[in-house]
């Protein structure tokens, strides 16, 4: 599933980004996600929830990819 979230700042931090586009139920489901390896950012697999996320990057885990604009 591809959604495309367009932000109006600078960036969005990572774990906010999970919640503000559906993708996650809860910041605590969004943090374990990232914490144990399943979130990757421009196909590099991350573990900072609080990773800055910038127009033009892709956030991938299972078959959900979210592209910022």
């Amino acid at each position: 599933m591809a959604i495309k979230i367009k932000i109006e700042n600078e960036y969005i931090k990572l774990d906010s980004l999970l919640k503000f586009s559906n993708a996650v139920g809860s910041g605590g489901e969004a943090k374990l996600m990232i914490l144990s390896g399943e979130v990757k950012v421009n196909g590099v697999i991350t573990t900072q929830r609080g990773k800055k996320i910038r127009q033009g990057d892709i956030v991938k885990f299972g078959d959900i990819e979210i592209k910022v604009e």
